[in-house]
């Protein structure tokens, strides 16, 4: 039964910590013109997960869209079949490319006067 009373005096004592932490941080915030952010605030945001702001996250979308646009370009000019329900390297279309391309030099090579 010693216990209840020392209990209700240490939830008081953590209460009034607690109003006067309350009251300090208020105090603070006002003669310091601070302005703490909600926990809302500080989540991740899908768009943003690094935290940068304005003109650096527009650069880096910007970088991201160009190299996203590079590489489809890139991929679509590989030649893709589709075997057994997967895509595979069409190897006969890239022999063809290269004889074509191995053809156009020496084509070059052929009409040119040293």
């Amino acid at each position: 039964m010693s216990w209840i009373p020392l209990m209700v005096f240490s939830l008081l004592c953590f209460f009034l910590f607690v109003f006067l932490f309350k009251k300090f941080v208020g105090y603070m915030k006002k003669e310091q013109n601070l302005q703490i952010e909600s926990f809302k605030d500080m989540l991740i945001d899908k768009d943003n997960p690094v935290g940068l702001y304005g003109d650096e996250l527009e650069k880096l979308k910007q970088h991201q869209q160009d190299a996203q646009r590079h590489l489809n370009e890139v991929i679509s000019k590989i030649p893709v079949i589709q075997k057994d329900g997967r895509f595979q390297i069409d190897e006969e279309a890239l022999r063809q490319r290269r004889a074509a391309a191995q053809g156009d030099e020496s084509s070059r090579t052929n009409g040119e006067i040293v």
